[in-house]
């Protein structure tokens, strides 16, 4: 008898909370991300491949913290083309792009001199098209969860949603830095 009643009591708790874990995995994808104050320019783009996360600045003061997707081999610099990583490194914002391949993208000004050099002495291709960008185009519906792992060729990824708002506050030749 008493037995019985444990199991029914566990049955119900199973139910809880496999309720209450939905509700936390809906509250996550619709929960709105802060946007940047308006009227502000990001003059500098600060990248920590390792934390998984990018930082905004304007006038040396942190405006956000986003988390990030990277290329699918995330750990070391980018050498070669098609090698999946993200580049290391300082670059600039070189170009802004409304109807790209993803949703809307900054281009990064990979590869640099060094860059090229080093792929060169390889008899490789540096690569390039290097973009901090939203989902890619028809994929949008992964939103936040696009983060649980790295999917890009060597881009940085955003929500949509977050790519649409910084897209807002950067012009080309602000400042990027990525870093392990």
């Amino acid at each position: 008898m008493k037995s019985n009643n444990i199991l029914k009591t566990l049955k119900q708790f199973s139910k809880l909370l496999l309720f209450a874990t939905f509700i936390i995995i809906i509250a996550y994808f619709f929960f709105p991300e802060l946007k940047l104050p308006q009227n502000i320019i990001v003059d500098k783009i600060l990248v920590e491949k390792s934390k998984r996360k990018m930082n905004v600045f304007s006038k040396g003061e942190k405006l956000k913290t986003y988390t990030i997707s990277l290329g699918f081999q995330p750990i070391g610099k980018k050498q070669f083309e098609g090698d999946g990583k993200t580049p290391e490194g300082k670059y600039f914002i070189v170009s802004k792009n409304n109807h790209s391949i993803a949703f809307k993208s900054l281009g990064i000004s990979y590869p640099n001199a060094d860059n090229r050099k080093f792929a060169a002495h390889y008899r490789k291709s540096a690569g390039g098209n290097i973009m901090i960008h939203g989902m890619m185009n028809n994929f949008w519906y992964w939103g936040k969860f696009h983060r649980f792992m790295d999917w890009t060729g060597g881009c940085i990824a955003l929500t949509n949603n977050e790519m649409d708002d910084l897209f807002k506050h950067v012009n080309v030749g602000c400042e990027i830095e990525i870093v392990e």
